[in-house]
């Protein structure tokens, strides 16, 4: 028997990034730095990172489809 809440940890439902922007690159440098999962009460997010960093900004986004 599977619950709801066990549905909702296999995935993450955001893919955390740090976003650096330079000089030299309009779209800045993108590092995978945790996932996102939603809280079993649907009223928000645990987010879980692998590091903390120190300048730059921290991006949520889905997560795609690998290409084939």
């Amino acid at each position: 028997m599977t619950t709801e809440a066990n549905k909702t940890t296999k995935k993450p439902a955001y893919i955390a990034y740090h976003v650096r922007n330079r000089d030299d690159q309009a779209d800045g440098f993108w590092t995978r730095v945790g996932v996102a999962f939603p809280n079993a009460d649907g009223k928000g997010f645990n987010i879980l990172l692998d590091v903390i960093p120190l300048d730059g900004r921290i991006t949520l986004r889905e997560p795609s489809e690998p290409k084939a």
